[in-house]
């Protein structure tokens, strides 16, 4: 896992670099495509810090990165910075999830929720072109503490859910829950299973016994593929956890959903799908004729500033500068854990992550609403509340929510 920290000036070079390839709205002949830069009364683009400022220039210049770039053919308007995409996903799927070179497809998505459906889409669609598959013998497989996408991506395909039951106190998946459910849905007839594993759940920050699954289903004949959620944890645990088997060295894993503007900080707008090689063919959407390369995606059209606020990030850290700020929010994490400690409080966390899920009968509301923290059911008497030590985050609030803590009527010291 490596790549090379560059300096403001050798990102601000590549970046003008791409756009200069890229056809300019303001100085080219163009009449036949339907955009144009950002608005000029609005957005002027002739601001003097826009020459220190390339993800804005990227911005107002507005590329439209429709399409997937890594399948082949694309938009030559905008190839200068489809280039720096490519290279993102690339470098997400060769350095992060040690994929072998030129092995994989994907583009940046408007979110991790796209993404997941984006892999479903592919799935369904693959089951019923090799396989014959009819729309009610395939289902989804994923945990009830997965991102709710996974609901939202089966109501949208028509597909059945299976959704396992997890312990309440380690939230591991229920691998007895896994057998009964799928024996079940195999005697109704479902054969195609489309497996979600996470590598930390949006609440609890848990993360899946990958091993286990694919170990039930392998040894059952199960007709399975596996997509890996990483929204959250994607950027921080594989530079947290070595040895991981969250990679695409792993034959099971076929495809990842991460979040950029999670973890990385960047514009929302900015989730990242991978697959290997071969897969995105089952959505290339045909009708799109007037689309060079045609559309593999769900989104179609989409910024290309936000793959760039993405490559700017990574690059701006380097490989081992992005270890030591991950692993810092770690021990900003685990410090808060001890300090909790001390004070007798029950909550989950994950070492290798950077979410406590607090149980709800040790934290009051009122301090629970004072810090925004996050409920895991809205509406009704919750469970459990969750933080996410994230880098807004100074030494004084989490002393002052200390401090409430210990003065909190419902803790008893």
């Amino acid at each position: 896992m490596y790549w090379p920290k560059l300096t403001s000036d050798r990102i601000k070079t590549k970046v003008f670099d791409a756009l200069n390839k890229n056809i300019n709205y303001r100085k080219a002949p163009i009449l036949g495509i339907p955009g144009t830069s950002l608005d000029a009364e609005v957005f002027y683009d002739d601001a003097p810090f826009l020459d220190n400022a390339p993800f804005l220039s990227t911005l107002i210049a507005n590329p439209n990165h429709i399409g997937c770039h890594t399948t082949g053919e694309a938009e030559k308007v905008f190839k200068g910075t489809q280039e720096l995409e490519k290279e993102l996903i690339e470098l997400c799927a060769e350095q992060v999830f040690e994929g072998a070179p030129g092995e994989h497809d994907g583009y940046v998505a408007s979110g991790g929720t796209e993404a997941n459906i984006q892999a479903m889409w592919i799935y369904r669609n693959y089951f019923i072109a090799k396989y014959k598959a009819k729309i009610n013998e395939i289902a989804v497989v994923y945990s009830e503490d997965s991102h709710y996408s996974f609901s939202k991506g089966t109501n949208l395909l028509n597909l059945f859910s299976i959704i396992i039951k997890v312990d309440e106190e380690t939230r591991g998946l229920l691998l007895s829950d896994l057998d009964k459910k799928i024996r079940e849905a195999k005697a109704k007839g479902i054969n195609y299973f489309i497996v979600n594993m996470n590598l930390s759940t949006t609440m609890f920050g848990s993360v899946d016994d990958i091993d286990a699954v694919t170990n039930y289903l392998t040894e059952n004949s199960i007709l399975f593929k596996l997509h890996v959620d990483a929204a959250f944890g994607g950027f921080i645990y594989p530079f947290t956890h070595p040895n991981s088997s969250f990679t695409f060295q792993n034959q099971y894993i076929t495809s990842f959903t991460i979040d950029a503007h999670k973890m990385m900080q960047t514009p929302y707008g900015t989730g990242i799908f991978l697959i290997r090689k071969g897969f995105m063919q089952y959505v290339c959407t045909q009708e799109a004729q007037y689309v060079t390369g045609k559309d593999h995606t769900l989104c179609g059209s989409r910024s290309g500033a936000n793959a760039i606020a993405v490559w700017m990030i990574l690059h701006n850290h380097g490989s081992e500068g992005w270890k030591i700020k991950m692993q810092s929010l770690l021990d900003r994490t685990t410090e808060l854990c001890h300090k909790l400690d001390t004070l007798g409080i029950e909550y989950y966390r994950n070492s290798s992550l950077n979410i406590i899920a607090i149980k709800a009968k040790n934290i009051s509301r009122f301090i629970a609403e004072k810090y925004i923290l996050v409920a895991d059911a809205q509406g009704r008497e919750p469970k459990w509340w969750k933080i996410v030590m994230m880098p807004h985050i100074t030494r004084g609030t989490i002393d002052s929510f200390m401090n409430d803590l210990k003065s909190d009527t419902l803790i008893n010291i």
